[in-house]
């Protein structure tokens, strides 16, 4: 038998990698981010810090947090058909904000746009 070459970040250089501007220190507001449970979030990984980091595979995936352990949320992703737990640090994590809302509010103040054009 073979043995089994690397660890869980062979082959993951690019993909870690930061930009020239924003190498240096970490934000203190990122590291210490809170989020609700429900709220959506991104997987993208910190390289600088390893702590509460995740597989590779599941880099730019977004999720739902469903509680907190610990300093680490766990997030529920889909992975093709299969819902994954993952736990990971919130240095780790971004908020998503909805096009759905967006889109609603948009439509509202169309409506209200509408609205006035048929008073006058």
């Amino acid at each position: 038998m073979v043995k089994h070459q690397g660890g869980s970040r062979r082959k993951s250089r690019s993909k870690f990698r930061k930009n020239a501007r924003q190498k240096g220190k970490i934000s203190l507001v990122r590291y210490f981010q809170s989020f609700k449970p429900g709220e959506r979030v991104q997987l993208n990984a910190e390289p600088s810090i390893h702590a509460g980091f995740y597989h590779r595979r599941f880099h730019g995936k977004a999720g739902t947090i469903i509680a907190r352990r610990g300093r680490c949320y766990e997030v529920m992703i889909k992975d093709r058909n299969k819902e994954k737990m993952i736990i990971s640090h919130p240095v780790h994590l971004r908020k998503l904000f909805e096009k759905a809302s967006a889109k609603q509010a948009v439509k509202q103040a169309v409506k209200q746009a509408v609205k006035q054009a048929l008073r006058i």
